[in-house]
């Protein structure tokens, strides 16, 4: 019968690895390199729970999600070895934010339905952030790494909500429609940045929308690659 690792032995194996008799590769790694894994593997788990939702097999699910979890105890090693913060502070930071984040679950303020008395999420992570230099402003707080589209959506509704932009649905409805006119209207070249200018602001006005009201441009955009695929080259279901 193989052994059944525990979440405390594969502590134990990434600080083997990283130790002085590990692995040259792991011992090397640092929080900068690691950057591409966590990107590879996040987008590894999204295209596992693809396939779980097309199979109904979750092995692969499992795999990735242990991924995920290999990178994470990774980055608190290192971070341990450099003085900065443990696994366990890494464990405590999200316990307590799940806990102050849902005042209504864990603080005696239990609510019947959705439009009940709620907490104000927005309350609640600006009180978390006050103090905190590393973030630029509200606007530029929204990470550059993410898919652009997602953050476009992101920045969008929060500028909307802290600013006032003025913008409404129906306006940008509008605005959608007078830019798709003028696609019509335009004779694309290689040398023509017209182009480029309409699908920018076509982008723009969609993210807005998603923004608005929660939808994902990129599972959509990918959701109908994956039909284009399906079309051009059926696969046999197993």
């Amino acid at each position: 019968m193989s052994k059944q690792y525990s979440f405390e032995d594969l502590i134990k194996i990434v600080e083997t690895l990283r130790g002085e008799n590990g692995c040259p590769w792991d011992r090397k790694q640092t929080h900068d390199s690691l950057r591409p894994c966590m990107m590879e593997e996040a987008a590894e788990l999204i295209s596992s729970i693809r396939i779980y939702d097309r199979t109904g097999n979750a092995e692969n699910m499992r795999e990735e999600l242990g991924d995920i979890l290999l990178q994470v105890v990774m980055h608190a090693q290192i971070a341990k070895e450099e003085g900065l913060f443990t696994l366990e502070d890494v464990i405590d930071g999200i316990g307590a934010k799940m806990v102050r984040r849902h005042p209504h679950v864990f603080g005696g303020e239990r609510t019947e339905g959705e439009d009940g008395n709620q907490p104000d999420w927005e309350e609640i992570k600006r009180r978390e952030k006050e103090g905190k230099d590393w973030i630029l402003s509200p606007l530029r707080e929204i990470p550059p790494e993410l898919p652009a589209l997602t953050r476009a959506a992101k920045v969008m509704k929060r500028a909307d909500r802290l600013y006032g932009t003025g913008r409404t649905y129906d306006g940008t409805v509008r605005n959608l429609e007078k830019a798709v006119e003028r696609l019509k209207g335009a004779k694309p070249s290689e040398q023509d940045c017209q182009l480029g200018e309409i699908m920018g602001q076509i982008l723009m006005d969609l993210s807005y929308i998603a923004g608005r009201f929660g939808v994902s441009q990129e599972q959509l955009l990918t959701d109908r690659t994956e039909d284009l695929i399906e079309a051009c080259e059926p696969m046999e279901k197993p």
